[in-house]
């Protein structure tokens, strides 16, 4: 392939987005390449350009510095995107410094003209993701224009150029869908400035993957850990595809953290649509629920889950005699890129499909994952070019510890947990939305700059308060708070004066109140048609008491994304916020209700 079509090479220092910058240059019709950055120069043979990743590290700190910089005198264009852009400055002899914060979106306001902002307006949506900042240009470089979020002051050189040179540099970055134009700005690159052709396709991918899993499985069979999520259920119907019904096996384990009703529902779809000859079922409740037992903390709860996911798997296949039998997954990409599955990537969280054990297991190539280099948007594409029903294609994504991960988890208060300093600091922010701040004594996962960052919600309330207000408050609160990394609006009547943490851990009892709560979230959303527009929505179980209520928490977060590298808050409508509030304050265990206003980054999807 590379050497009979045009290629560009990225180069991954680590950046959350790496492998979507290729996925979006092949989908432009242009051979992408994962490159390392410390290849040798001759990896970069018959490259027509090259693209610098973003990444954990910080250019200010001269971070990640010990990469192949003789790149750099390569006759071919290069462009940077965050840490790419701060180095490709660094390297001519400007400057980076740590400051100017800017998390989620942001406009472009473009002040020079180039070719690869052709065909753009004066001001473009973008998506920013950074704690560095260049502060100086170095000379022959021009600046093309300035950001600002949410209302701040203008920071400059947010994208910057040395046209004599083709050295092109954007602090934001492009290649996620939130930039609205981002894919006209990588076809500029391409096609303007790299002379590229476009005439790499995806159009074969099934039929390749196919002839990749019978070279790998050989004689024998796949095991398939079968959630009965979009993932798993394309990855059956591939297998199937490859290796014919009967020599595909499925097992769909409940382990006690599935929606209202789910288990039962996902084995009928899979035998009503004989994705397999054999469909296996085993309730695993209490396997699970004892692993996790009393922790508390995220990481454990995520890798007693998968763990025992394994354990549950190898006792069923000795129970069927499969021992020869390989795993299946319908692992995809952000699973791997979240667990810090690349060289230089942090992790953000684990996921089950990602514990020690199983990265054991595929380095010894026991584990089939033919979805492994895709995002939930190509998954769904691939599913359709299978013929597989729409019913499975188009369901929201659910989390393979299921409601293990959406019912946290708490036995003190946090450490660093100052609500003082914090009000200090996100009070008057708030204040000037109109809005009062509630610091929250709880943690939850979140990203910034690709670090992970286990940090504080803030809870804000305003008698009249509006969703556009409310999302321009957080955007300004996270830029200007760094010990916050999530915002959620309380949807009670009252404003709530103190929170309180409720010591709980993960249980049967905890576990059938957050299951009765989404089935409630899910038909609301069913009933004012915005299943199809929502990709997804989260209910989450938080031990919190807000004031006097008499049971927990209960979150709603629903968000616009489609590789869920990066996610928009999805505006719900107030008669359909009034309607989930009173039907969750009427399950017994709920105290209050609040609606998540988060964009990822600087929090993740999940709340752990």
């Amino acid at each position: 392939m590379a050497n009979t079509h045009d290629t560009i090479a990225v180069i991954d220092f680590g950046g959350q987005y790496a492998h979507l910058i290729a996925t979006k240059l092949r989908r432009l019709g242009v051979h992408g390449v994962i490159r390392d950055p410390q290849d040798p120069l001759d990896a970069f043979a018959q490259v027509k350009g090259i693209i610098l990743s973003g990444s954990p590290a910080l250019a200010s700190q001269g971070e990640a510095t010990g990469y192949n910089k003789a790149i750099y005198d390569l006759p071919v264009p290069i462009l940077g995107f965050c840490f790419g852009h701060q180095e490709i400055v660094k390297q001519y002899g400007g400057r980076v410094e740590h400051r100017a914060r800017e998390y989620g979106p942001a406009d472009l306001h473009i002040t020079h003209g180039s070719p690869i902002l052709k065909g753009l307006d004066r001001v473009e949506p973008v998506f920013m993701s950074h704690g560095d900042s260049v502060v100086e240009l170095p000379r022959g470089f021009v600046e093309l224009g300035y950001s600002t979020l949410g209302g701040g002051p203008p920071h400059s050189y947010a994208a910057v150029a040395d046209e004599s040179r083709l050295r092109y540099g954007f602090q934001f970055h492009p290649e996620v869908d939130d930039t609205l134009h981002g894919e006209r700005m990588l076809s500029n690159f391409l096609f303007e400035i790299c002379a590229c052709r476009p005439s790499w396709r995806m159009d074969r991918f099934a039929e390749e993957q196919a002839e990749a899993i019978r070279r790998q499985v050989g004689d024998r069979g796949v095991f398939l850990l079968a959630s009965g999520g979009v993932d798993s259920t394309v990855c059956a119907w591939l297998l199937q595809k490859a290796l014919g019904p009967e020599r595909v096996h499925l097992l769909h384990i409940d382990n006690g953290m599935m929606r209202l009703g789910e288990s039962a529902a996902v084995v009928e779809a899979f035998r009503s649509h004989r994705v397999s000859d054999h469909i296996h079922f085993v309730d695993a409740s209490e396997d699970f629920l004892r692993a996790v037992g009393s922790a508390v903390d995220p990481e454990k709860k995520r890798l007693a889950i998968g763990n025992t996911f394994i354990e549950v798997f190898q006792r069923e296949s000795r129970r069927l005699g499969m021992e020869r039998y390989l795993l299946a997954q319908g692992t995809i990409y952000p699973d791997t890129v979240e667990t810090g599955g690349t060289k230089r990537a942090d992790t953000i969280k684990t996921h089950h499909n990602r514990v020690p054990i199983i990265e054991e297991m595929v380095a010894r190539g026991q584990v089939v994952e033919p979805l492994a280099e895709l995002y939930k948007v190509e998954v769904r594409e691939l599913g359709r070019a299978l013929g597989i029903p729409e019913a499975f294609v188009a369901r929201h994504p659910f989390p393979g510890p299921g409601l293990g991960v959406r019912c946290l988890c708490a036995d003190r208060i946090p450490s660093g947990y100052d609500p003082a300093a914090i009000l200090e600091a996100a009070g008057p922010i708030a204040a000037r939305h109109g809005l009062e701040a509630l610091p929250l004594p709880i943690r939850s996962v979140g990203v910034k700059a690709d670090l992970r960052a286990y940090d504080l919600p803030l809870m804000l309330w305003g008698e009249d308060w509006t969703f556009d207000g409310a999302t321009l408050c957080a955007g300004a609160i996270f830029k200007e708070v760094p010990a916050l990394n999530r915002c959620v609006v309380s949807l009670q009547k009252a404003a709530p004066r103190r929170a309180a943490l409720v010591p709980a851990t993960l249980t049967r009892e905890r576990l059938d109140v957050l299951r009765w709560a989404d089935d409630a979230v899910m038909r609301g959303l069913s009933r004012h048609g915005l299943m199809e527009v929502v990709w997804q929505c989260p209910t989450v179980l938080v031990p919190l008491r807000i004031d006097e209520g008499d049971g927990e928490l209960v979150v709603i977060r629903p968000v616009l994304s489609e590789r869920a590298m990066t996610a928009r808050v999805a505006p719900l409508p107030p008669k359909l916020l009034g309607e989930l509030t009173r039907e969750l304050l009427d399950l017994p265990g709920i105290g209050s209700v609040a609606y998540d206003i988060t964009t990822k980054p600087p929090g993740t999807i999940e709340w752990e």
